[in-house]
């Protein structure tokens, strides 16, 4: 479907529900640990999200199997977690999560690097992959169009010399996860659908240390580097106003 204009009382939704995704992602990032697996960090989500009204939208998304989305190192988007992934220092975790309450959804990722292990490549790579993903997010306005936020997003990477994946991308969300239009993260200022104060995006930079290309694995959902080189993912989700707009997915 097309991302639509959101009612006041949708948008409301969207806060709370921005604010527990949120409030979950700050909880993982203090609890991660070397030695913890992918599958403690779900369950540790899960908790997290539990009697809050909050629902995790993952779950049985396209027929995913877990609530959140756990990548490590060359892994860029939508690894299973699992007992048998042990989290090793220095290792890039990347968590995608999403969260649905009074029926609507926001969607928001983060990476980092496990247990402070000083590497400035790696560290480069996940300041400069967020700093893109808050370039897109200092164009928006009503009336902005797609190509200005994919070019705001491929200036900064491209700066860098970053991979900039191009077969993932963000989107509209809201009344589902993946709404119309798809938010690419490259492409030329002044072109593409124009998108409306109201509206609301998931702008997501996917950059890796290598080469652009994907592939997936064999379990069917988790996206690697081609090149196994390392990989960062940003996402947060965006209300556009009528001058700005407001990080839905922040505390």
């Amino acid at each position: 479907m097309q991302t639509r204009i959101k009612t006041r009382a949708e948008v409301t939704a969207m806060r709370e529900s921005g604010r527990l995704l949120a409030t979950v992602l700050a909880t993982l990032k203090e609890a991660l640990e070397p030695g913890m697996t992918t599958k403690d960090l779900a369950e540790i989500a899960k908790r997290e999200l539990r009697g809050t009204g909050g629902v995790p939208t993952f779950l049985g998304q396209y027929g995913f199997p877990d609530v959140i989305c756990i990548s490590l190192n060359d892994e860029i988007v939508h690894g299973i977690p699992s007992p048998k992934r042990k989290i090793k220092a220095g290792d890039i975790v990347s968590m995608d999560f999403g969260v649905t309450y009074d029926g609507m959804i926001t969607d928001s990722a983060t990476s980092v690097v496990a247990g402070g292990v000083s590497n400035e490549k790696k560290d480069k790579l996940l300041r400069d992959t967020e700093a893109s993903l808050f370039a897109g997010v200092a164009v928006l306005k009503d009336g902005v169009r797609v190509g200005d936020i994919a070019n705001a997003v491929q200036q900064v990477l491209e700066k860098g010399g970053y991979g900039i994946v191009r077969d993932m991308v963000g989107h509209g969300v809201g009344h589902e996860l993946h709404e119309d239009p798809n938010i690419p993260n490259y492409g030329k200022k002044g072109t593409g659908p124009k998108l409306s104060a109201g509206m609301t995006i998931a702008i997501e930079p996917m950059a890796t240390l290598g080469d652009f290309r994907v592939f997936i694995d064999i379990d069917g959902w988790t996206v690697r580097s081609n090149d196994r080189s390392l990989a960062a993912h940003f996402e947060h989700t965006v209300l556009i106003t009528e001058t700005g707009s407001e990080i839905l997915t922040q505390l």
